[in-house]
């Protein structure tokens, strides 16, 4: 009789195989899919295009849609990039609560009968989601992590970028200090907290013998802004499947009435934008004073780079619950702006907030360091303490203000 020899590699294609397609949880507001969702969808698409060519391989990407009166939503996914479409609808589902819609996202996940639908010819070995993609929003932050846990996996939080590639990995504890390829590894990436370095994160199985245990699916969250949507397409053909879940009671939250609050600032109207960073940090109060003031005399509305919204200095309640909020924060984590005239005082130009500001028309910085990245997106560079240069402007500014106004009169 002729044996035949199962391999390492044979055997982690066969485990491989349990974890299929992309799903992406979607979320909607008063009838229309909210931009981020088709971002989300648009860079699924385009990831799942390329893995079905690398691998040879045919999987899809699934969109999860909650809610109620949500069917006609899923014609629309579909042109926007997904094969097929699960939704779950009941007066329930009407609005978010984490914790139904955590109980019946992990439902969806586990249920492999759905496969029939999606892709029968993977029936017999499909046991989850390979990847799972969230919105980094106030919704999608909180149900990622819910999920993800209840799946007993790893969550990315906050993403930008993404690659699906084979990795050969040593690690002390997940390979045992061997190298182990890891086959279609989601490649999660965000700028860390200074902003100029990327930050890679992976959600690895742990493949040494003593520790044997894999996690899937590899889940993220996603910056809404992030990646762009693909172009519609009303050709496009796929499944929609109506999920009835074993139950939608059980919440101890009832909502009684919703009221949607708007961000507190807005940008989108502000023709000039003053920006600060932690260039401020030698007298905190005293500058951000400063800068407030010039701002004032420039007609200008206020921002600040992400390490500010989390606190790290000292200040007045005032000033504290008035600028270091994650409302002003403009980059990949907060607004994108393109005013006419941008001023950035004492930032040094971090990736995700130069992403945030590179539209405006014309940017003017403010930087004691001529090296900072930020003198490549500036019009004009002023080199100095901002504590010695914001004064002089906002002088110069007044006197020219008065001068105008006398001369109308």
């Amino acid at each position: 009789m002729k044996m035949s020899k199962l391999t390492s590699e044979d055997a982690n294609s066969k485990t491989d195989e349990k974890y299929r397609h992309i799903y992406v949880i979607i979320e909607h507001f008063e009838g229309q899919v909210v931009p981020v969702s088709l971002e989300m969808l648009g860079e699924a698409r385009r990831l799942m295009d390329d893995f079905n060519q690398k691998y040879d391989s045919t999987e899809k990407v699934v969109a999860l849609v909650l809610g109620s009166n949500v069917r006609s939503l899923c014609e629309e996914l579909v042109t926007y990039g997904a094969d097929s479409v699960i939704y779950a609808n009941h007066e329930e589902l009407k609005y978010p609560r984490n914790d139904i819609d955590t109980r019946i996202i992990v439902q969806i996940a586990k249920d492999t009968q759905l496969i029939k639908e999606i892709s029968p010819e993977y029936l017999n070995t499909f046991a989850r989601p390979r990847y799972m993609f969230f919105a980094a929003d106030n919704i999608g932050r909180h149900l990622s992590s819910t999920v993800l846990a209840e799946l007993e996996s790893g969550l990315a939080s906050d993403i930008n970028k993404l690659v699906i590639s084979d990795l050969d990995i040593r690690h002390e504890h997940k390979t045992k200090g061997k190298t182990v390829r890891y086959e279609k590894i989601l490649e999660m990436y965000r700028p860390d907290f200074s902003g100029f370095l990327w930050t890679t994160i992976l959600c690895l199985d742990n493949k040494n013998p003593e520790i044997l245990r894999e996690y899937h699916p590899q889940g993220c969250s996603i910056i809404p802004g992030a990646f762009k949507p693909i172009d519609r397409d009303c050709s496009r053909k796929g499944t929609v499947i109506e999920y009835s879940p074993e139950r939608y009671q059980g919440s101890k939250i009832k909502i009684l009435n919703r009221k949607v609050v708007e961000k507190t600032i807005d940008y989108d109207t502000s023709k000039v934008i003053v920006s600060f960073g932690r260039g401020i940090k030698d007298n905190p109060e005293q500058n951000i004073r400063l800068i407030e003031d010039f701002a004032e005399t420039l007609g200008a509305a206020i921002g600040i780079t992400l390490p500010l919204s989390k606190k790290p200095y000292q200040l007045s309640q005032t000033l504290d619950s008035k600028y270091m909020i994650p409302d002003r924060v403009i980059g990949t984590s907060g607004s994108k702006v393109a005013p006419s005239l941008y001023v950035a005082i004492g930032l040094s130009g971090a990736v995700q907030h130069i992403a945030g500001m590179k539209e405006s028309d014309i940017v003017i910085s403010v930087n004691s360091d001529e090296n900072s990245p930020i003198i490549d997106e500036s019009d004009i560079f002023i080199k100095g303490k901002l504590e010695e240069v914001v004064p002089l402007l906002t002088e110069q500014l007044k006197k020219q203000i008065q001068a105008i106004s006398l001369r109308s009169n």
